[in-house]
């Protein structure tokens, strides 16, 4: 399996996390997909991205079909407040 996923890709108990995984017996693209995967936060945050992929490279080729294709994404981080404890910010 080819993985993009190792331990800077990874936070210890994040208090948010997101994930998807797809699976398909075929895959063919007719182009090459633009994706771009944004995570925004502070700039001090801890805030990861990563994916998994199996039986499809990073950079698909157009007209090629792609068999047993499986995709886990996901992205984790930490939510920080600048408030106080015991403050309502409200």
């Amino acid at each position: 399996m080819a993985s993009r996923r190792d331990d800077r890709d990874r936070i210890e108990r994040p208090d948010v996390e997101i994930g998807a995984s797809v699976s398909a017996k075929s895959l063919r693209f007719e182009q090459v997909p633009e994706v771009e995967v944004e995570v925004r936060g502070h700039p001090d945050r801890e805030k990861v991205t990563g994916s998994e992929r199996e039986n499809l490279p990073e950079e698909v080729e157009p007209g090629v079909t792609y068999r047993d294709v499986r995709v886990r994404w996901r992205a984790a981080g930490r939510v920080e407040t600048d408030e106080p404890e015991g403050e309502d910010p409200a």
